[in-house]
This record gives C-alpha cells, structure tokens and sequence, in this order.
C-alpha cells in the first residue's frame, strides 16, 4: 500500500480526474480530506466512496479563508498533512483571447492559479512537519497553447512555472513539488469544452486522433501517475512536469500535418 497512512488534502477530488485520484489514493492506503465548493458533487462522491477515512469539506479554492479553515479542519481530524493535491481547476471560456471576459479571466486566474497560492500559503507548515510533498495537475496546453483557449491555457502555464519555482523554495524542507500534465482525458469539463468547439460533433475523433497511442483516455490513467509522483517510489522526483498525454504532443503536430498534406492535395487538383 503506497499510501499507507498517509493524509492527502485533494482539492476538486469529486469528480473527474480528482476523483479517479480519490479513488486510487484511498485504495493504496491513504486517509483523504476532499475539498469541492458543490454540494451536489460532494454528496454523489460520499455516495460512491463511503469510509471514515474520507473527510469531505465545502471550500471554494480561490477564497483564502475557505482554505486556511480546510486546512485547519484536516489537521484537526487527521492530525497531519502528508500531500497538498492542487486539483481544482475550471476551463470555461473556450475563447480566443479578445473575447475573454474580465470576469471570466479573473474567474480561472483565481482558481486554477490562486487556488495553489492558498493551498500552499495555509498548508506549507504542515508538509515541512511531514517532510511531505505538493503535486499541482497542469496541462499539455501550458506547454504548447491552445486553439480558442488562450486564457485557461495561461493559467496551465503558470502551474508550470510555480511548480519549478516552489521545488526550488521548498527543497530545503524536503518537500517534493512536481505536476502532472494530461492532454485530453474525458472528464465532465472536457466534454463542456467539446460543446464549445465549432464543430463539436467531430471533437470526439479529433480528440482519439491527436493521441498517438490512438484512443482519449478516462481519468483513470492520469490517476495511475499521480499515485506514483506523491508516493515515495518518487522520493527523488522534484520540479517534474510529467506528461500523461499518450504522446499527444506528437499528435497534435501529426494531425496538423495531416491537414496541411490534405489542402495541398486539393490545390494540386485545382
């Protein structure tokens, strides 16, 4: 059991890859505090994953008091802090840049980017008790950008950045920090995102298209990484932007290839 004992401060673990997480980490041992600003969703997840060694809490990641009060509610009934799962994240407007609202702007800085500022402002003194470690789930899109997602892309990138910056300021501790970065994985948000594209009834192939192994994955597999980066088969992993894309990277640029090779056979018959 990799996680035998261990507590894990999983935030956004009810649903999609946060709750595959959920899943996995309660399986290999470990005791869970899961923060979800839905009701709704902590409800169905209480349902599907019923031990005492869960602790549900209501916190919306980007209020400063909601996290400071979840970090002291989980030192309270665990005793500890082993890992900090920066999960949470939203991934609305699926736009270009100039059509990206104020308000929907702000809305994904302060919880996909302000949400590991509090997790980490109110938590760091109890991983430097545990010599534990912080694991943030990025993106392949914080790397390469986005078509019609420049602002949720930005956000992926900065999770980049901070993870690098916080290994280094945390090292002396002895407090790991690495991230996962999934391409497509079909989650509740991927599948808003699908009906936001132009052509959303082609999106579900394009996804299995730009993957090299050949399929869109479920959660379960970013799930799998996770597992191992916070466990200590990762004791000498640190500043780690890990990649779990089925080499989408590679995809992408085939698929693009794959187009341009289809409008010069056009011009060449015109």
């Amino acid at each position: 059991m990799l996680l035998k004992n261990k507590v894990i401060f999983l935030t956004g673990g009810t649903e999609g890859i946060g709750f595959e997480c959920a899943k996995i980490y309660n399986a290999a041992g470990a005791k869970l505090s899961i923060v979800s600003n839905s009701e709704r969703s902590i409800e169905e997840a209480r349902l599907k994953l019923q031990t005492e060694d869960i602790l549900y809490i209501k916190a919306d990641v980007a209020v400063a008091a909601d996290i400071q009060q979840a970090i002291i509610e989980t030192v309270g009934y665990f005793g500890k802090i082993d890992v900090i799962h920066n999960n949470a994240g939203i991934s609305n407007p699926s736009k270009a840049l100039h059509e990206t609202t104020e308000d929907e702007w702000n809305a994904l800085f302060n919880v996909n980017v302000k949400g590991v500022f509090n997790t980490t402002r109110y938590g760091i003194e109890e991983l430097k008790k545990t010599r534990g470690n912080i694991l943030n789930t990025g993106s392949l899109v914080g790397e390469i950008g986005q078509e019609i997602h420049a602002a949720y892309s930005a956000t992926k990138g900065a999770i980049s950045a901070l993870t690098k910056s916080m290994a280094l300021d945390y090292a002396p501790y002895g407090i790991r920090v690495n991230a996962v970065a999934p391409a497509g994985v079909w989650t509740p948000m991927l599948r808003v995102w699908s009906q936001q594209q132009p052509d959303a009834n082609s999106i579900e192939n394009y996804l299995d298209d730009i993957h090299a192994l050949g399929y869109c994955p479920e959660g379960d597999v970013v799930a799998d990484a996770c597992l191992f980066l916070i466990s200590d088969q990762a004791r000498f992993v640190t500043g780690c932007i890990l990649p779990v894309t089925g080499g989408a990277e590679l995809g992408y640029r085939r698929v693009i290839n794959q187009t341009v090779q289809a409008i010069q056979e056009k011009n060449d018959h015109i």
